[in-house]
């Protein structure tokens, strides 16, 4: 099961940053991260969650209401750098909104290749599953999804994805057979506990996001390093 960082490790930098990347890949038994991608408003893909930058970077403005260069000033990276940066890591690439297109589909072709046996995209939003299956054939595709039901899945199938990322809870050993018997893996989100991850491999999960104790000790806190700003 691969264990990705959720947003990077939050702990140690704020989240969705370069630097919270690279502690996540610092941390043992971490194989890769997941991240969140809007689009700016010239249409270079930034990496935050939030629609708004009040919540990370404590200030007024809206993603798409910013270009690229005014938002890496408030500390909202390219998605371009994020992925230099994150060279041989495993990556979980949600896209947020339904608006991605050729300039997403370039960065990450550029980044990974046209069949990348270490990366996928996923998104709650159907049309951009449907735009990236057309522009990167090559790259697998997971519907993000709160159960396991079977119109879920029939989406997921019609959508051509390897797998459904669902909200832990839903993860039963029924809904795992189901989603297998249908020829689709199965991830989970978003793990907090140790336990809970652990119980999420034992039921056949083919990926993990995970934070805080669920990620590991990071490797900063265990060498006695202070606490991030």
């Amino acid at each position: 099961m691969l264990r990705l960082a959720h947003r990077g490790d939050w702990r140690r930098a704020p989240e969705n940053t370069v630097a919270s990347f690279e502690a996540a890949m610092r941390v043992p038994g971490c194989d890769g991260v997941e991240l969140d991608v809007r689009l700016a408003r010239d249409g270079v893909p930034v990496v935050l969650h939030d629609e708004s930058l009040a919540r990370v970077q404590h200030r007024p403005g809206r993603v798409g209401e910013l270009d690229a260069d005014a938002l890496e000033a408030a500390g909202v990276p390219r998605l371009s750098t994020v992925l230099a940066a994150l060279d041989g890591a495993w990556l979980d690439v949600e896209l947020k909104g339904d608006d991605h297109g050729a300039m997403t589909a370039a960065v990450l072709r550029a980044a990974r290749g046209v069949e990348p046996s270490n990366a996928i995209v996923s998104s709650f939003d159907a049309p951009s599953l449907a735009t990236m299956a057309t522009l990167l054939p090559g790259w697998g595709r997971w519907l993000n999804a709160l159960d396991l039901a079977p119109t879920t899945l029939s989406l997921a199938l019609g959508l051509g994805c390897r797998a459904v990322a669902v909200l832990w809870g839903a993860v039963t050993p029924a809904s795992v057979r189901r989603a297998n018997d249908a020829g689709l893996g199965v991830a989970a989100w978003t793990v907090r506990r140790s336990a809970t991850r652990d119980r999420m491999e034992r039921l056949g999960v083919v990926a993990c996001c995970v934070e805080a104790a669920a990620l590991g000790d990071p490797v900063e806190a265990v060498a006695g390093a202070g606490e991030p700003t």
